[in-house]
C-alpha cells in the first residue's frame, strides 16, 4: 500500500547510500555464468556466503565449485533447462562451502542475453535461514498489522499515508484508500490537526517516543457522541539508521472515557446535591431561595436556570397581585433568573418579580399539571413556541440557540408550588436521564426549603398586619406633652415579638404612657401583647397608680399559659408637671432635663408580669417644661457583641446632643442605635414637656 519513491530519493551529495537495507538484511549474493557454466562475475556477497573469493571463483565450472557429486547430474540438467529458456529456476538447493560444510540457499537462477546474442545464467541466491526468519518476520508483521485491533499506520517523513490497517480504517471511519497519500491533518479534522502534525514532526526530529497522547473529537461516522483515543508515536529507521518514516499506534478508549465522565458527572451530581444542602435555605426569604436553588444549577447543570413560583402560592402569602391565569393555563412569577453568561436566552426569560401568564399548550403549564419534570432534549424550531413565553421570547432562544431544555416541578408537601427551568444553550451535550433524576433532586430539596420560605413570609406578613393593627394611633399632642414614636420589626418573621407602646388619655388631663415587651417571637407574641395592651386600657381608666396598675398586669399575665413581659408605666400630670412610674423588669426610661446631663430613672427594677412577685414600687419624677422622657424596648441598646452598660451609656451620650423635638430624638436613636440584622423589634416612645393653654383646667373623662 506504499507510495512508490520519487526519483533521486534517499540520495545526497555524499555518494550511494550506507547498507542497511532488505537487501542488505538478506545478503543476496550474485554470480554470473556463461553458456558453458564457468563464472565470469562474482559479487562479494558471493564470496561471503560461499567463502570463494573472485580470484578463486571467476573462470571455473560453478557446477565443480560448488556442488556436491550427488547433485552434479541434477545441475547440469537444470543449468540446460534455464539456458534453453525453459524458464528461471526457483527453489532450495545445497551448495558446498569453500570449507566444506553444506550450505542450504535460496536460488533464483534466470537466462540472460547481451546484444551480440550470447546468453548467460544469472544466479540469486541467499542464506535458506536467512531468508526464512525475514519471511516469518514479514508474515508476523503483516499478520500483527491486518489483524491487531491496535489502529496502525505508517508515515513517510512528510507526514503521508503509506500504511494503514482496518483498525485504523474503522476508528477513522474511512477506508485505507482514502488515506494513503493524504496528510494526517487532512484526515483528522475533528482533531487539533495542529498540534498532532507539530507532535509528529518532534518525534521525527528527536526519535524520542511518545506514548499514550490523549485526544477527543467528534468523528465524522459518529458525530453525535464525544469519542476518545490514545496515540503512540514511534520514529521508523532502518538497519543503516536513516530516517524513513513515522509509526503511529491508536487505541480507541471511547469506552472507558465515557465510563470515567459517568464516574466524574456522578462525583459532580452527588458534590452538587451535597452543595445544595449547605447553599440553598440558608435564609427564610423566599426571594433568596429562589436565587440561591437557580445559582446552585448554573452552571454546573444548565447555562440559564429560571425558578418561577406559581401566583397562587403567592397569594396564599400575602405577596401575590392576583394575576389571572389563561383558561387551562396558569400564572408565574419568576423569583430568580440565572445565566452563565450574557445572552439573548436571558432576555427571554421572564423578568424577574414581574407575573407571567402562561396558556395550556406550554410546556411549563404541563409540568405543573402533571407534577412531572418536562424534557426536550433536543430544541427543534418549532418547539420555541411551547418553551417561551410570547413570540418575543421565541425569536430570542432562536437567536441564543437554545440547544436543550428541561423543566421539573417544585413540589412541596404533596403540592406543586412552581417550576425549575433549565436551558442549555452552549453546553454541546443535552439533557439526558441523569440530568432528570439530578436536577428533580435539587428540585425537591429546594422546594422545601422554598416553601418554608413561603410560610414563614406568610407568618411574617400576618404577625406584622397584626401588629399593625394592635399598635395605637395616638395623637401627636396631649394636655402638656408632645408625643413621638416608632415601631420597627425585626428582620425576619421568626424575630416579630410582642414589643408595643400606648399612649392612653386619664382624667385629670394626665395621660399615661406604656412600653411593654412580650417574650417570645411570632403571632404568639403579638396576640399576648394584643391582650396585655386592652388590659392595661382597662386598670387605666380605673385611674389606679402605676405599682397598682403593674400589680393587676401581673396577676392577668400569670394567667396567660407560659407568659412573660416586661413594662414601664408612667402617668403624667401636667398641672403637678411631674410622672409617676414603675417598672416590671424593663430597662428603666432616660429623663433628659433642659439644665443638666441626661440619666436614667432610678427605677426599682421590679419582676417582669407574669411572675407573680407583685414587688412593684413607683417613683415620682419631676418633669418641667422642655425636659423628655424616652421610653424604649430592649432592641434598641441590646446586641450581641457589646455590654448592655456600654450600650446605655452609648444611648445616654446621644441624648446628650440636645436634640430638638421627640420627633428629630426618634429618629437620632433609630439611625444611630438599632441595626436591621438584629433579631428583635424596637419600639420607642418619646414625650417633652409643653406649657398648658392658659385656660386649661383638669379635663374630665
Amino acid at each position: 500500500m506504499s507510495r512508490s519513491d520519487p526519483p533521486g530519493a534517499g540520495l545526497d551529495g555524499a555518494g550511494p547510500l550506507a547498507p542497511g537495507g532488505l537487501l542488505d538484511v538478506l545478503a543476496i549474493a550474485a554470480a554470473v555464468l556463461d553458456a558453458q557454466g564457468r563464472i565470469v562475475f562474482w559479487s562479494p556477497q558471493a564470496e561471503d556466503l560461499f567463502g570463494y573469493t573472485a580470484e578463486e571463483a571467476l573462470g571455473r565450472p560453478a557446477a565443480k565449485l560448488l556442488v556436491d557429486d550427488q547433485e552434479f547430474e541434477r545441475v547440469l540438467t537444470l543449468f540446460a533447462r534455464v539456458m534453453a529458456g525453459e524458464g528461471p529456476y526457483v527453489g532450495t538447493f545445497p551448495v558446498r562451502h569453500k570449507d566444506g560444510h553444506r550450505l542450504l540457499t535460496e536460488f533464483r537462477n534466470v537466462r540472460l542475453q547481451d546484444e551480440h546474442g550470447r546468453v548467460y545464467a544469472l544466479g540469486l541466491a541467499s542464506d535458506r535461514e536467512t531468508v526464512r526468519r525475514v519471511e516469518r518476520d514479514l508474515a508476523l508483521s503483516e499478520r500483527l498489522v491486518s489483524h491487531s485491533p491496535v489502529g496502525l499506520a505508517v508515515l513517510d517523513t512528510d507526514l503521508r499515508y503509506v500504511l494503514v490497517n482496518p483498525a485504523l480504517e474503522r476508528i477513522d471511519g474511512l477506508p485505507a484508500e482514502e488515506h494513503l497519500g493524504r496528510r494526517a491533518g487532512e484526515m483528522l479534522p475533528f482533531l487539533d490537526t495542529d498540534a498532532v502534525e507539530s507532535v509528529m514532526r518532534r518525534v521525527l526530529a528527536d526519535g524520542i517516543p511518545l506514548v499514550n497522547r490523549r485526544s477527543v473529537g467528534y468523528p465524522p461516522s459518529d458525530p453525535e457522541t464525544e469519542h476518545a483515543w490514545r496515540a503512540s508515536y514511534f520514529r521508523l529507521e532502518d538497519l543503516s539508521g536513516r530516517v524513513i518514516g513515522l509509526a503511529v499506534s491508536v487505541l480507541d478508549v471511547t469506552e472507558q472515557h465515557q465510563v470515567a465522565i459517568e464516574a466524574a458527572q456522578a462525583r459532580s451530581r452527588l458534590a452538587l446535591i451535597a452543595d445544595a444542602s449547605v447553599r440553598v435555605g440558608t435564609t427564610l426569604d423566599l426571594d433568596t431561595t429562589a436565587l440561591e436553588l437557580a445559582d446552585i444549577a448554573v452552571p454546573e447543570l444548565a447555562d440559564i436556570a429560571a425558578v418561577d413560583v406559581l401566583e397562587s402560592v403567592l397569594d396564599i402569602v400575602g405577596v401575590g397581585r392576583g394575576t389571572d391565569a389563561p383558561p387551562g393555563g396558569l400564572a408565574v412569577r419568576a423569583l430568580a433568573v440565572k445565566a452563565a453568561r450574557p445572552t439573548p436566552a436571558g432576555l427571554a426569560a421572564d423578568p424577574v418579580g414581574e407575573p407571567a401568564a402562561y396558556g395550556a399548550d406550554r410546556l411549563v403549564t404541563r409540568c405543573v399539571a402533571t407534577g412531572r419534570p418536562v424534557l426536550v432534549a433536543r430544541v427543534r424550531p418549532e418547539d420555541l413556541p411551547r418553551i417561551a413565553r410570547d413570540g418575543q421570547a421565541a425569536r430570542l432562544l432562536a437567536e441564543a440557540g437554545l440547544r436543550s431544555y428541561l423543566a421539573v416541578p417544585l413540589i412541596a408537601r404533596s403540592e406543586v408550588i412552581g417550576v425549575l427551568d433549565l436551558k442549555r444553550t452552549d453546553t454541546p451535550r443535552p439533557f439526558d436521564h441523569d440530568d432528570v433524576v439530578l436536577a428533580s433532586e435539587l428540585a425537591a430539596r429546594a422546594a422545601v426549603s422554598i416553601d418554608n420560605a413561603r410560610w414563614y413570609q406568610s407568618q411574617r406578613h400576618a404577625a406584622r398586619a397584626l401588629q399593625r393593627h394592635l399598635l395605637p394611633h395616638h395623637p401627636s399632642l396631649r394636655p402638656g406633652l408632645e408625643i413621638a414614636s416608632r415601631y420597627r420589626p425585626a428582620g425576619a418573621a421568626v424575630d416579630i415579638g410582642g414589643d408595643w407602646f400606648d399612649v392612653i388619655p386619664l382624667a385629670g388631663d394626665k395621660t399615661a404612657l406604656v412600653i411593654g415587651d412580650v417574650m417570645g417571637r411570632g403571632i404568639n407574641a403579638a396576640a399576648t401583647m394584643g391582650q396585655l395592651r386592652t388590659a392595661t386600657r382597662t386598670l387605666a381608666d380605673l385611674d389606679l397608680a402605676p405599682d397598682e396598675v403593674l400589680y393587676h398586669l401581673d396577676r392577668i399575665t400569670a394567667g396567660l399559659d407560659d407568659t412573660i413581659a416586661t413594662c414601664v408605666y408612667a402617668v403624667h400630670d401636667p398641672h403637678l408637671a411631674r410622672y409617676c412610674i414603675a417598672g416590671a423588669g424593663h430597662l428603666p426610661p432616660v429623663l433628659i432635663p433642659v439644665d443638666r446631663a441626661p440619666e436614667l430613672v432610678n427605677l426599682p427594677t421590679g419582676s417582669p408580669l407574669g411572675v407573680g412577685k407583685g414587688d412593684f414600687r413607683a417613683v415620682i419624677v419631676d418633669f418641667s417644661v422642655g425636659h423628655q422622657l424616652a421610653l424604649y424596648t430592649d432592641g434598641l441598646v441590646e446586641t450581641r457583641d457589646q455590654d448592655i452598660d456600654a450600650r446605655l451609656q452609648v444611648l445616654l451620650n446621644l441624648l446628650g446632643d440636645r436634640p430638638g423635638s421627640p420627633e428629630e430624638t426618634c429618629d437620632l436613636l433609630l439611625d444611630s442605635l438599632h441595626n436591621p440584622d438584629e433579631p428583635d423589634d424596637v419600639a420607642l416612645l418619646i414625650a417633652r414637656a409643653r406649657p398648658l393653654a392658659p385656660d386649661t383646667g383638669p379635663e374630665r373623662t
